[in-house]
């Protein structure tokens, strides 16, 4: 194989790059939902993957980058429940079940429970909550109009119900209708 050949599938799409991939981002997943985001060094998902730290800095980045990967993934799978749920509603009320189900979602999944557990103040909500990955699925579900400022105050508001969960799901749904709600009309 010339050296030209090699470069190129190296760095190109081919099948292995993206098995490479996915198999640094579950490695990181794993041990964010063990030990927590801050808990995790780019060397420790390279221990678990299998590779170099250059092979993982090569294939995904450092340790934003696997943060951001994994959160996509995992927000992707929950956004697709969501939008299934919302899809007939508009408005406001759209914006109220799709915080209460993606709330739902993210409870019944149990990797996702499991990381919201682990996480608290400054163990990662300030990344989930300035997501511009979260932001655009926020945008995207709920129907409004594209806006930083008011996705990111919906993802705040699905964080805090996660962090704080309510007595139960009538409280957390009177909670929002009457605080949330009002504001998207």
């Amino acid at each position: 194989m010339d050296e030209s050949h090699r470069r190129q599938d190296w760095l190109g799409t081919d099948p292995r790059r993206a098995a490479a991939i996915a198999r640094i981002r579950g490695a990181a997943a794993e041990l964010f939902l063990e030990r927590g985001l801050d808990q995790v060094s780019a060397e420790d998902v390279a221990a678990r993957a299998g590779c170099s730290r250059a092979t993982l800095y090569r294939y995904v980045g450092g340790k934003s980058a696997l943060v951001g990967g994994v959160v996509a993934a995992a927000a992707e799978t929950v956004a697709e429940r969501v939008a299934a749920a919302v899809a007939p509603l508009t408005g406001s009320r759209r914006i109220v079940e799709a915080i209460l189900v993606s709330v739902a979602a993210v409870r019944a999944d149990p990797a996702l429970a499991a990381w919201f557990a682990h996480s608290g103040p400054g163990r990662g909500d300030d990344y989930l909550a300035s997501s511009p990955d979260l932001g655009r699925i926020a945008t995207a579900l709920t129907g409004i109009a594209p806006d930083d400022d008011a996705a990111q105050w919906i993802v705040r508001v699905v964080m805090s119900l996660l962090a704080l969960p309510a007595a139960d799901p009538a409280v957390e749904r009177r909670i929002v209708e009457r605080f949330v709600e009002p504001a998207f009309r």
